[in-house]
């Protein structure tokens, strides 16, 4: 779908759209800086995970964990579903049921310690940010770099120019 040209936008002759340098700039990195939040939350939350089920990092908290437990459980969700988010697959999906995961890690866990509305007093801050930057990626996808923007543009066939796959947001 073409795009509407801006006020301070030029169309060249080919009918392409000329974007002014800072927004064609923006255009370009927003979904590589997408991709990299994606890769960098999902390596930590990785973390996460195995700290609770392989206990690498070693977390002593951990050290007892029964499986069937609900922070096994929560383990057997961020493992696999860290993965998922690094590699960019099935990253809309997946990014809901970690965001709601951290959501009842809120309500479950930090919340019932006090200070509903003051994350930084029950230690529920990462819970709370987590829970965000799922959100976040479950609207917006993982971005240009990700196995889900592959597929997409192989199912789009050849770019163009003026369509490029690498400056849609949100693949």
């Amino acid at each position: 779908m073409p795009r509407k040209p801006l006020a301070n936008s030029k169309t060249v002759s080919t009918g392409v759209v000329r974007l002014p340098p800072s927004q064609q700039f923006f255009d370009t990195w927003t979904p590589r800086a997408l991709a990299a939040l994606r890769w960098v939350s999902g390596y930590l939350y990785l973390q996460h995970g195995t700290a609770k089920l392989l206990h690498v990092p070693h977390v002593p908290m951990f050290d007892q964990l029964p499986v069937l437990s609900l922070d096994g459980f929560a383990g057997m969700l961020e493992i696999p579903g860290s993965l998922l988010i690094l590699l960019g697959l099935f990253t809309r999906p997946v990014a809901l049921i970690l965001s709601g995961e951290m959501a009842v890690a809120y309500f479950l866990v930090h919340a019932r310690q006090g200070h509903f509305f003051m994350p930084a007093l029950n230690q529920g801050e990462l819970a709370v940010l987590y829970c965000f930057i799922f959100l976040f990626l479950a609207a917006a996808g993982g971005g240009s770099w990700s196995i889900d923007a592959l597929l997409a543009r192989k199912r789009s066939g050849p770019p163009s120019a003026a369509n490029s796959a690498d400056l849609r947001p949100g693949q």
